[in-house]
């Protein structure tokens, strides 16, 4: 994240990683942090499966994960990496099998854990199917399924198990001289999720992916993973994410972007900045605010949006935004374009005039970029 001399107090010092590659996707160093979800479909059910990462895709996930369980998994994988517009993960659990099918079928990475795989052979052969097909792997240590020995050692859960087991699967993949590799180590409980990247962050240079995982639904989930993440980023520990919720994979997306559009790590589609209404509100902000999100899903182009009730902090807030919209009286309501005033403007057909002038802002802003490119 580039430094920022006037507001410093925005400023994030990200932590140094090496970087790794997931398909095309760049992950750690100086690349964005990458957004992520997973598949709920039955991975045999290709067009169910594939209707699905292409809607994800289209929401802005850079990598798409898709569990393998089974052997028509590993059949179906081969045609839903082909026909994918974004990277696979293919996520293994204990079966070695499935890891060597997923590299060959086309998989960029293997989400597994090597030393649940069975004996050092079978771990070798998986690794060395993730090098001959140009596969990354992630190491997924999960708070719920650490190893019966660390538990004995530990006496439950707790970061120290979670970070000792990390690191003996990053040393399993390093004395195979496998290097292409991220890390995860998930809890659903905050504090221990929190605690465990932390120490985690300081123990290896590999990619971080972040998780809180098990969240719950799409509001407490996304309370739970805005806080345990967010909280992680603001100190720079994070190279890709993945918000689990128990909510259609889109949504995951979507609560993944915004987390990272509140701390300025990443921007995409339109951040539209509104008030909670009250009584000196010009028009009803709840609902327009609503229409406008699902009106503007379609712009991808980063800008920002203010909608605010009445002149208190309209005008404030409307200097600050791309294009802006305060409440007034008689029905009528300021129009701001680039922080500036603009116009007038009837509150009648107020979303639809909002739409043209955010659509017009995009297309100003795309074409800026392309010339700005073409320098």
């Amino acid at each position: 994240m580039s430094h920022n001399p006037i507001r410093p107090w925005r400023n994030i010092d990200r932590r140094e990683s090496r970087k790794i590659w997931v398909g095309d996707v760049p992950v750690g160093g100086d690349a964005p942090i990458t957004v992520q979800t997973m598949t709920n479909t039955l991975t045999h059910d290709v067009k169910a499966t594939l209707d699905q990462i292409i809607r994800s895709a289209e929401a802005g996930a850079d990598i798409v994960r898709v569990s393998v369980p089974d052997k028509e998994s590993s059949a179906a994988l081969k045609e839903i990496c082909r026909e994918s517009p974004v990277p696979i993960v293919a996520d293994i659990h204990f079966h070695y099998m499935r890891g060597i099918e997923a590299a060959e079928a086309g998989a960029a990475c293997l989400r597994i854990n090597p030393g649940n795989i069975g004996n050092e052979k079978r771990v070798k052969e998986v690794i060395q199917a993730a090098r001959d097909h140009n596969c990354s792997i992630r190491i997924g240590v999960n708070a719920g399924s650490l190893e019966r020995h660390l538990l004995e050692k530990y006496g439950e859960p707790c970061p120290d198990a979670m970070v000792e087991s990390g690191m003996d699967h990053i040393k399993i993949l390093e004395d195979n001289d496998f290097h292409n590799f991220k890390i995860s180590v998930k809890a659903s409980d905050v504090f221990m999720a929190s605690a465990a990247y932390q120490q985690l962050a300081e123990a290896t240079d590999a990619p971080i992916h972040l998780g809180i995982t098990e969240a719950g639904g799409l509001m407490s989930g996304t309370i739970k993973s805005a806080i345990g993440l967010g909280q992680l980023l603001w100190m720079g520990i994070g190279d890709t994410l993945r918000v689990s919720l128990s909510a259609d994979p889109v949504e995951e997306v979507k609560v993944g972007y915004e987390i990272l559009k509140s701390l300025g790590l990443r921007h995409r589609g339109v951040n539209i900045i509104s008030c909670p209404s009250c009584a000196r509100q010009g028009f009803d902000v709840i609902k327009t605010v609503e229409e406008l999100e699902k009106r503007l899903e379609h712009i991808k182009t980063p800008m920002s949006l203010s909608i605010i009730g009445c002149v208190v902090n309209g005008p404030g807030e409307a200097l600050m935004t791309d294009v802006g919209w305060t409440g007034g009286g008689a029905g009528h309501g300021m129009v701001y374009l680039g922080g500036k005033q603009d116009h007038k403007m009837s509150n009648d057909g107020m979303i639809a005039h909002i739409v043209e002038q955010v659509e017009k802002k995009a297309e100003e802003l795309e074409t800026a970029r392309a010339q700005d490119a073409a320098e």
